[in-house]
């Protein structure tokens, strides 16, 4: 986002930039981004107040209010972010390294899967993927803060979460009904060994040839009671013989959602152009946790008897994780290209990467399958100048190439 604030400045844009998404906030928006660019830089929390941005940008009456509160708001979060006393001193690589996740791999033994290789889903029963839904952030998407389903009575936003939830499911009623949105996805489960940062992605489990390497970050902050996590910790190394398993997966609940969308615009039907991209998204998030049970309990098989309600699961008790390249644990986009080509996604299930690493649809989730009982997701947060020289190497890339796309994570 930095990247393309500055790309937009240099080749003289005169549109305002807006900003969201889950991995964005105000205040990465106000000290990174907004000095970069010299039209108003606008952090939008949700897609439902996109319009009302929109509207008084475009107004030359309610503009110049809108920008001179913004300036104000802005300034006010890069003083509060500056007076903040920094919480831990940085580290080198090296010493970070050095306090990897301790894991005894002598005395473990990984599971090996029921189901190894590649697993289609295609047109999934959208019935089924209902039942998995988390809608605590559906009501997120409409500026509606409380969690399900204890949002319904709230006192003051109860009787309007209350209808937004019967609009949904009205709307998944219709999908179900009449298809009116697809659902695809996939997993593939590969033998895999860690070597150092990295994860070597084997092509069959002889283990002789890699497929893919997986680069990743590691914390580089001060960490005198606990480890610097690295998603690589969670692998056995390649230098202790043990046969290890890493997962990928990606999967959609949105084919046919931006043509809805477009033909509800068309219609100047805002409200529902806005609710088939939030019941797109449910049904994404919702398939990806209906596939990591499965993985779990059948295909990879490690948790055979695990039992968990849908409660449960959003609250993530179940054994290992599935972090998301561009999430915290993995901010680093383009490792979304070798998870890709491991699955072939494109050709099988329909699903795309932009030139910048989006996912296509946008009501899609993918990412990587841990199963060990010590994996948990973190944050890499800041790194060093080390850091990033080290990954443009491993990756293959000048640096400059590096700091564009660690730029979020870069300290200082």
């Amino acid at each position: 986002m930095v990247h393309v604030a500055k790309e937009m400045e240099r080749q003289g844009f005169d549109l305002p930039l807006l900003i969201g998404g889950a991995t964005t906030s105000k205040a990465h928006t106000a000290v990174k981004i907004e000095q970069n660019y010299h039209q108003p830089v606008v952090y939008v929390n949700n897609a439902s107040r996109a319009v009302g941005v929109c509207t008084s940008l475009l107004s030359d009456e309610l503009k110049p209010a809108f920008v001179e509160k913004l300036d104000l708001d802005y300034e006010r979060v890069r003083d509060q972010h500056n007076r903040k006393k920094p919480r831990t001193k940085p580290v080198t690589l090296e010493q970070a390294r050095a306090n990897k996740v301790d894991i005894d791999w002598e005395t473990y033994t990984p599971p090996v899967p029921a189901k190894p290789g590649v697993h289609v889903f295609e047109d999934f029963d959208v019935a089924i993927l209902r039942n998995y839904i988390d809608w605590t952030p559906f009501f997120m998407t409409w500026s509606l803060v409380g969690k399900y389903p204890a949002i319904l009575e709230h006192e003051e936003v109860g009787e309007e979460a209350k209808r937004l939830f019967k609009d949904a499911n009205d709307m998944l009623d219709r999908i179900e009904r009449e298809g009116l949105l697809k659902a695809n996805g996939m997993c593939a489960l590969f033998p895999a060994a860690s070597v150092g940062d990295d994860i070597e992605v084997y092509t069959d489990e002889s283990r002789t040839e890699v497929a893919k390497v997986l680069c990743n970050l590691r914390q580089q902050t001060e960490k005198p009671k606990g480890p610097n996590y690295c998603l690589s910790d969670y692998i056995a190394p390649k230098s202790s013989g043990k046969k290890d398993w890493i997962g990928a997966f990606a999967v959609t609940g949105g084919i046919g959602e931006r043509e809805l969308a477009d033909e509800y615009k068309a219609q100047g039907d805002d409200y529902n152009a806005i609710m088939i991209q939030a019941v797109g998204d449910r049904l994404a998030e919702a398939f990806a946790e209906y596939l990591h049970e499965k993985v779990r309990k059948e295909i990879w098989g490690y948790a055979s008897d695990e039992n968990l309600s849908n409660e449960e699961l959003i609250r993530e008790k179940y054994q290992g994780i599935r972090p998301a390249p561009g999430y915290p644990a993995c901010p680093e986009h383009t490792e979304k290209g070798p998870l890709w080509d491991l699955l072939k996604a494109e050709e099988t299930i329909g699903m795309s990467l932009t030139s910048s690493y989006a996912m296509w649809p946008g009501a899609s989730v993918s990412g990587w399958y841990f199963s060990h009982p010590d994996s948990r997701y973190f944050a890499i947060a800041q790194i060093q100048q080390d850091q990033v020289e080290s990954y443009a190497d491993r990756k293959g890339w000048a640096l400059l190439e590096a700091e564009k796309w660690l730029g979020p994570n870069i300290n200082g």
